[in-house]
């Protein structure tokens, strides 16, 4: 079947088409939503919107102003909004059966070997791949009891910056200090070694991986290491929330040589990189690194389904009937978009597209930064892209980029904010975002960091 229609018919063709937002729908929506919505809603408070509908990389809102959309539900539309090709799969598998548990149907089969045909070479042929919940959190802690399992270990290793969910388990992971710090305690035996931020740290490449590597090798490998019983070390080859932080090369394969000289399993976390963010499957395939278990959600579900995935080395898969379990694991509807999704990314080669589009946009950045010092550094690979501001005296400058992402909303492009302060520029539209309407995202992006940061700066 053909993957149609090709990427340049999927938007709306009056995109970015704004009058003054919050319009007065939009407005109604959102008081409503405070009335009885629960206090922990958070995303309105940064951009102010209530949705409507949306085509590929454009979005409208209530009241009938349209958007471009450069973070696509943080990573997950990453074949768009209403991809047709998706949808109609959905339709007719929607309309025949939706809930299975973990019954075999065609549309589970389909996406597990759909799954095998797109792993990492390492795990393409010999793996396994077990569904539990329906978010990214289900998946990480599926991979901690799967870790814990087969090692009969407790300890975890995870890393400064990382985000890997809200659950009990993902949040012992998770770095944010003041995400978890009034539910703890949580897992207990947790450890959380260097990231190899060079901006952060203040060091080149090969001196944060060494560093990096040798506190990782420290808390395995010294007497007095702390971590008694280790069970795995969980990361993020690009770090999503942390700031779209790229790791030099070499620290992953490092922590692969560390993981089989101790004989632990190495969690890659690719909720938010993977299905092709960076431009690969699998922003591991970056750096030739090859995981024992890989976590999948966010984009797994083709056009915005709840589902996830934990996929894992045949060898590990010691588990005995029951022993990992979710009422959701069979969310059909959810595997046939999943698969399809993959068809189109495919048909469509939107691999090269993202890393040709990425390049771009980098690029783009990077002149402005080249005469801008408030921006320290233009990071990322394909379609998954940090800028990161600091203020007059080189400190992260959060404000700069909350300004920037209200200077963008109203002129019609959406962007967010990533980073332990909050002064990232994270950009994540879906793959099928054309030449032209990144060309005019950036025209909006560009002027906005020239405005801001000379406001600021002022102040």
């Amino acid at each position: 079947m053909v993957a149609d229609p090709p990427i340049h018919e999927l938007h709306f063709d009056d995109a970015p088409s704004v009058d003054d937002v919050p319009g007065p729908k939009s407005t109604r929506l959102l008081e409503k939503q405070q009335r009885i919505d629960s206090s922990a809603v958070s995303y309105p408070e940064d951009i102010p919107i209530a949705f409507d509908s949306g085509k590929g990389a454009t979005v409208r809102d209530a009241d009938g102003n349209t958007f471009i959309d450069m973070f696509a539900g943080i990573g997950v539309l990453n074949v768009g909004h209403s991809n047709p090709y998706v949808l109609e799969a959905v339709h007719e598998q929607t309309d025949k059966f939706v809930h299975t548990v973990d019954f075999p149907t065609e549309a589970r089969l389909d996406l597990i070997e759909k799954l095998d045909e797109i792993a990492p070479a390492g795990l393409r042929g010999n793996n396994r791949v077990v569904f539990g919940g329906p978010t990214g959190s289900d998946a990480i802690e599926a991979s901690i009891k799967l870790a814990k399992y087969n090692t009969e270990g407790t300890g975890l290793v995870a890393f400064r910056g990382a985000y890997h969910g809200a659950t009990s388990g993902a949040m012992s992971l998770t770095g944010n200090k003041k995400f978890k710090g009034d539910y703890s305690p949580l897992l207990p035996d947790v450890v959380h070694a260097p990231y190899p931020n060079t901006v952060e740290m203040g060091k080149g490449p090969q001196e944060a991986v060494d560093h990096c590597l040798e506190e990782v090798k420290a808390i395995f490998e010294d007497p007095y290491g702390g971590l008694a019983n280790p069970a795995g070390i969980f990361v993020e080859p690009i770090q999503g929330e942390g700031g779209v932080v790229t790791p030099p090369k070499g620290f992953l394969k490092g922590l692969r040589d560390i993981a089989d000289d101790n004989d632990v399993p190495l969690v890659f976390d690719e909720i938010q990189s993977g299905l092709g963010r960076s431009g690969k499957w699998w922003a591991s395939e970056w750096y030739g690194v090859t995981p024992d278990v890989m976590t999948s959600a966010k984009a797994l579900g083709g056009t915005g389904f709840p589902l996830s995935a934990t996929i894992y080395h045949e060898d590990l898969d010691t588990w005995g009937s029951g022993d990992h379990a979710g009422t959701y694991r069979g969310h059909v509807v959810g595997m046939r978009a999943g698969t399809r999704a993959i068809e189109y990314i495919q048909e469509h080669d939107l691999l090269a597209h993202a890393r040709d589009l990425g390049q771009y946009i980098r690029g783009r950045l990077s002149e402005v930064a080249e005469d801008n010092p408030r921006i320290v550094d233009v990071r990322g690979k394909g379609l998954f892209i940090g800028a990161e501001f600091v203020d007059a005296e080189g400190n992260p400058d959060g404000e700069a980029a909350d300004a920037l992402q209200q200077y963008c909303f109203e002129r019609g492009v959406l962007v967010w904010k990533a980073g332990r302060h909050g002064n990232i520029l994270r950009l994540l539209p879906p793959l099928v975002l054309t030449h032209d309407l990144a060309e005019t995202a950036l025209d909006v992006i560009t002027d906005g960091i020239e405005a801001v940061t000379a406001e600021t700066q002022r102040v």
